[in-house]
């Protein structure tokens, strides 16, 4: 997949999976990685610091049962805005492919 086209689908799917729940970084990195096993975990902290710095997501830390302090993160309003503009955009591509008879499944 095209480096810019899997850089707007990883955010896409991140800010997805930060909908309805807050995920700590590495259990939001391996629910990923399941489904993009050749994403690098760098590749997914760097889309999240980037997410954060634009304010579509926020951090909190909180001290793990066993191990280091986990930094928590969750979706903010300007986030959930971006994701329903970005899912608008990713259903209005996959209709235009599919009009043009490519299978997309």
């Amino acid at each position: 997949m095209d480096a810019q086209m899997k850089k707007g689908v990883l955010e896409m799917c991140i800010l997805y999976k930060l909908k309805d729940q807050e995920l700590y970084g590495y259990e939001l990195m391996k629910s990923i990685r399941n489904v993009f096993p050749e994403v690098y975990e760098g590749t997914i902290y760097t889309i999240l610091r980037r997410l954060n710095s634009a304010g579509y997501t926020r951090i909190t830390q909180e001290k793990s049962p066993n191990g280091p302090v986990r930094k928590y993160y969750s979706m903010t309003e300007t986030g959930a805005d971006y994701l329903e503009q970005t899912l608008a955009e990713w259903n209005e591509v996959v209709k235009r492919v599919c009009s043009i008879g490519i299978e997309t499944s």
